[in-house]
């Protein structure tokens, strides 16, 4: 997929320095659900690559309301109400509290844009790797869900995967569930490029420049970035630290110029 003239860099982060630029990312997953020790990712910069990893000792990201789930991720926002309130980003089931207050963040927030990923990801059965755009939600209804890719380690072989995209409605009464999650004949160890074209009425996803889904429908609200590596509970063998992973080359965001 070539850009067009007319779109200009409004985001861009090539990993090219040893240190998390924290003008662009959180490196704390809903930290509101739970606290900003519990929900700190684990990571590392080396190469010019960023590494998303579950640490041997790793604690459970929110026990309370998640279970047993960890995981380690970044964003580009953070919204939520006061302590003890219901009112908090990606409302994800019912009965949450705001357990931590973490100030307001607009780090990167597009409302439309092009948006390009280099990833590879080694998973075990237990790990999902994804990025989201999740809505700002300081108006609870803008909570749709944007998938750019979404890759569940038990759906992933050597040669084909499973990779979901599109829209989850999540809260917002606007929009419906219209996702796409059929079995494509790559191999998700290796590196590829996700995309997706996020316009007034539709979004178009791309993976290594072949168009692969396109919805009929597009939140029409600012987002951020979620860029996420989980690990879900399991009675398999213990995973060495960084057995398994998600290693990003680049992250770029375009918007048409007015």
């Amino acid at each position: 997929m070539n850009l067009q003239p007319n779109f200009k860099l409004i985001f861009e982060d090539n990993f090219d320095v040893p240190v998390l630029d924290r003008s662009k990312w959180l490196p704390n997953y809903l930290p509101h659900w739970s606290s900003l020790e519990l929900s700190a990712a684990n990571y590392e910069i080396t190469d010019e690559r960023l590494r998303l990893f579950i640490s041997e000792n790793q604690q459970c990201w929110s026990p309370e309301f998640d279970g047993e789930n960890k995981v380690s991720g970044l964003q580009t926002g953070h919204f939520a109400g006061d302590l003890n309130s219901p009112y908090g980003q990606h409302r994800f089931r019912d009965g949450l509290i705001v357990k931590s207050e973490v100030p307001e963040m607009r780090l990167f927030l597009p409302h439309y844009c092009r948006l390009d990923i280099r990833v590879r990801t080694k998973l075990k059965p237990w790990n999902l790797a994804a990025l989201w755009l999740i809505g700002f939600e300081d108006q609870p209804a803008h909570s749709g869900e944007i998938t750019v890719f979404e890759i569940f380690g038990k759906s992933a072989a050597a040669k084909e995967a499973q990779v979901g995209r599109g829209i989850k409605r999540i809260n917002d009464p606007l929009l419906k569930d219209e996702f796409d999650d059929s079995v494509l004949p790559i191999d998700v160890a290796d590196w590829h490029v996700y995309s997706m074209d996020w316009s007034p009425g539709k979004i178009e996803f791309f993976i290594d420049g072949e168009l692969a889904t396109t919805t009929s429908q597009s939140p029409n609200y600012p987002m951020q970035l979620m860029l996420n590596f989980y690990e879900f509970p399991h009675s398999g063998p213990k995973t060495p630290e960084q057995d398994s992973w998600m290693e990003i080359d680049f992250v770029r965001c375009f918007a048409q110029s007015r």
